[in-house]
């Protein structure tokens, strides 16, 4: 019988700059440094069953990523926490872990939106920025070009909000489904500021409910 764990963890400054390639590479390396009895696939290359949720950009920070992993046999949760804590490279810190139904779809299928946070690291003029949101959430539309091909970034703004938080920080919430993914920083350039003065954090990843 196989047992489908999730884990949710946090990508901090050491990890900043890997890609989401490495990152599952990461995982992979983990595992077997931790001598878990991992469920790999059938066929000529068998792969350790391991499913990330929706990519991280690279160079964005998060406080919630999602990664879920079949062993052939059940661990306790704490257990498992502490194995695989102690084999983690610094930059990534473990949240929790839990046990997940088998029969739920598969970890990508099920993300419908991310939350971010964004940091300024220069300063900014508060009311215009009120203003610009504004008007870009009253376009019905948005024409922006991604690898060479045309599509409309606005139906993937669910949300923004500019905080009052101290420090002030804008939260966006976007879509994030296979192939309409909204991009925090493309809805930046939308409004004017600079991706390299600010600081983006993914605050949650919103999955579908299962029923």
């Amino acid at each position: 019988m196989n047992y489908r764990y999730r884990i949710n963890y946090a990508k901090e400054d050491g990890m900043r700059y890997t890609s989401n390639l490495d990152v599952h590479k990461m995982w992979e390396r983990t595992f077997r440094r931790a001598k878990l009895p991992i469920v790999y696939s059938q066929g000529f290359h068998p792969q350790p069953k391991i499913q990330q949720a929706s990519p991280l950009p690279l160079g964005f920070l998060s406080k919630n990523e999602l990664v879920d992993f079949l062993l052939d046999q059940e661990i306790n949760t704490n257990s498992l926490k502490e194995n695989l804590s102690s084999t983690l490279p610094s930059g990534i810190v473990i949240n929790n872990i839990n046990l997940i139904n088998l029969q739920e779809p598969a970890l990508q299928t099920q993300t419908e939106a991310s939350e971010y946070h964004i940091f300024f690291l220069d300063p900014i003029d508060e009311k215009l920025l009120i203003k610009k949101i504004s008007e870009l959430l009253s376009e019905s539309s948005i024409k922006r070009i991604r690898r060479g091909k045309s599509y409309d970034l606005r139906p993937l703004i669910l949300e923004i909000d500019l905080t009052e938080d101290t420090p002030l920080f804008l939260k966006m919430l976007l879509k994030s489904k296979e192939g309409a993914t909204g991009r925090p920083e493309e809805v930046l350039s939308e409004l004017g500021i600079p991706v390299e003065s600010t600081r983006i954090i993914r605050n949650r990843i919103i999955l579908s409910d299962f029923q």
